[in-house]
């Protein structure tokens, strides 16, 4: 495949790939004796897996890290998995942050039609005097 059949597949633009390519979040595409970037089977598991990743919000390093720890050899097994585990705790974090977010707006779009309520706040009173929380 070529640079553009690739960035249409994964809905990525062609400069993408070839940032990913040139900062080490893909491994090296091999070319054709024109010059061109062919991509095979296996340059694109390359490119879903960093697409995947960035999707989830795992940083360029630490994608670098991974290729360079892959390239190094099966020798670097625990520490690519060791990264791994790292970004997934990073991952579990932000999930919790952003499931945080959905409850209070889910919250406040509950309570958007009580009279006074104020949506910028955390809470309001109700009419008993008693608080009621928007998350």
């Amino acid at each position: 495949m070529n640079i553009q059949a690739v960035a249409d597949t994964l809905a990525v633009s062609a400069d993408t790939l070839r940032y990913w390519e040139r900062v080490g979040v893909i491994p090296p595409v091999p070319r054709t004796a024109a010059g061109y970037r062919t991509y095979g089977p296996a340059e694109l598991d390359w490119c879903n897996f960093a697409k995947c990743m960035r999707n989830a919000g795992v940083s360029i390093e630490a994608l670098c890290d991974y290729i360079a720890l892959y390239q190094a050899g099966p020798q670097t097994a625990a520490a690519r998995k060791q990264l791994l585990q790292t970004q997934l705790t990073v991952i579990a974090a932000r999930l919790q942050a952003v499931q945080g977010t959905y409850d209070r707006l889910a919250a406040k779009i509950e309570h958007y039609d009580e009279a006074d309520l104020n949506p910028f706040a955390h809470h309001t009173q109700n009419t008993q005097g008693g608080t009621i929380q928007h998350v």
